[in-house]
């Protein structure tokens, strides 16, 4: 079964410019393009789908606003047939869904030019199918990485320019926006490649680390959060910094459409040890992510052509927002998975959605509350032989909670029998927190006009002060009014 390697650190030396990049003093967009939000989808986790259950992940996401699955393709030996199933779903369907590639680099070889010929190969064959995304008559095509790919050429470049871009069998045919982990300084080198630039890792703050924290947050106490710490912290969560960077740079490659789709992505935990896949991280997902990046993104629209959804399925790295019972998971990752669905989140995702592509808030119809938070205390000490993650220190021990209100009212949280606050909610969208109790729950109530509209207390999740392991992933629960 196909995985990602995470390469996620290697961008970590540019993020850290990313707070003070220049602004952005235009759109440069490519007039074809259009506003879309798509979903990555790990086809590598699909080897026993059938169409059916293509067509049931892609109308449960296109009824949540996304438009499109971008599919993250490797070397698998059902790649080739779960991209026929998914492509033929999506036709049957007849809903304008949309599908294209992201050609995942660090499972593909890219040494040689037989190499290129395998992708070529891939994303010909589908580039004329019906539900191919196109962009200005071309097949629009992504990847994962790619950065150290030659195919057999004297630079990387020049080997994706010669072996793939330009070459007779897709030159002229193929809109390419990669996310190759390079400083963006270097963007001005790939042209006649990059038709533009996905930021897959600006979806989360990855400037802040553990070990940049006492620089970036001068007297902030991560274990003691105050106001002023939270004012400090959401300079970071969600922050458009880093795609402005990205798009100062791509203006830079000659004749480039400088298409910019940007990440979105509500939490990153991964807990594998060195004898399986080797990856023990989070990212902070705190001070409500999922939901300040799409206020971002909004507010910076007319920079971004699509947004990507970081991830739909990536069941191991904690980030999915679709089933998480649907699919394979990676072995180890049932530890973190089971029991913590995220379809939460993809409730929320209609609304800001729907905003990002139209400009406008769209009404709101029903009442919706989504709460999360971790099982444990984040300083737990459990008997793990893979250690604590890589940034943990990074959290907060918190519930939060987002409600989509459609008039003004009151919301009590509660984390105990004895911890409780009520907040002012008014019309639109609010955004609460409150401090967890070790031992306790989670529990929402919204009231209005003394009448309660929703009561949200789910008797599978409470807060752990003593687990057998690390378990960074977070519990969502949702609910919404009749």
């Amino acid at each position: 079964m196909h995985l990602r390697s995470a390469l996620y650190s290697l961008s970590l030396l540019a993020s850290a410019a990313f707070v003070n990049a220049a602004p952005v003093k235009t759109a440069r967009q490519s007039s074809g393009v259009p506003k879309v939000v798509v979903a990555h989808h790990i086809v590598g986790l699909t080897a026993a789908f059938t169409v059916d259950d293509w067509t049931s992940d892609i109308q449960l996401a296109q009824a949540n606003g996304i438009d499109g699955f971008a599919l993250n393709v490797g070397n698998d030996p059902f790649t080739n047939q779960q991209a026929q199933n998914a492509y033929q779903a999506a036709e049957q369907l007849n809903s304008n869904f949309k599908l294209f590639f992201s050609l995942d680099m660090s499972s593909f070889p890219c040494t040689t030019p037989d190499d290129a010929t395998t992708l070529r190969n891939l994303v010909t064959q589908f580039a004329s199918r019906p539900a191919q995304l196109q962009v200005d008559g071309k097949a629009f095509v992504s990847t994962f990485a790619g950065e150290s790919c030659t195919f057999g050429s004297g630079d990387v470049p020049s080997g994706w320019r010669s072996q793939f871009t330009q070459h007779p069998d897709t030159s002229g045919k193929i809109h390419f926006v990669p996310s190759f982990f390079v400083d963006p300084a270097t963007f001005n080198t790939f042209t006649g490649v990059m038709d533009g630039d996905f930021g897959f890792n600006s979806g989360w703050p990855l400037a802040l680390s553990a070990a940049q924290a006492p620089q970036l947050l001068p007297g902030v106490d991560l274990n003691n959060v105050n106001a002023a710490g939270e004012a400090a912290l959401q300079k970071f969560i969600g922050s458009f910094d880093p795609d402005n960077q990205h798009i100062t740079q791509l203006a830079t490659i000659q004749g480039s459409a400088q298409t910019y789709m940007a990440a979105v992505s509500p939490w990153f935990f991964t807990h594998f040890g060195a004898d399986t896949f080797n990856k023990n991280f989070v990212f902070d997902g705190d001070e409500h992510l999922w939901v300040t990046r799409w206020e971002n993104l909004i507010a910076n629209r007319d920079k971004v052509s699509l947004v990507e959804i970081v991830t739909w399925n990536d069941f191991g790295e904690s980030h999915y927002i679709g089933p998480n019972n649907h699919g394979q998971l990676p072995p180890g990752s049932e530890a973190w998975v089971n029991g913590f669905d995220h379809q939460g989140f993809l409730d929320l995702t209609n609304y800001f959605a729907t905003q990002f592509k139209t400009g406008q808030a769209p009404a709101i119809t029903k009442d919706q509350l989504v709460m999360w938070a971790r099982p444990h205390p984040k300083n737990a000490t459990p008997n793990d032989p893979v250690g604590a993650p890589k940034d943990f220190q990074l959290f907060q021990d918190k519930l939060w909670a987002v409600v989509l209100a459609t008039a003004d009212g009151s919301l009590t949280l509660a984390t105990s029998d004895t911890t409780s606050q009520t907040f002012d909610i008014k019309q639109g969208v609010n955004k609460l927190s409150l401090d967890l109790t070790p031992g306790g729950f989670m529990h929402g109530t919204l009231i209005r006009n003394n009448q309660t509209v929703i009561d949200l207390k789910p008797d599978d999740y409470t807060f752990n002060p003593n687990p057998s392991a690390f378990n960074y992933n977070a519990f969502v629960a949702s609910a919404s009014s009749q």
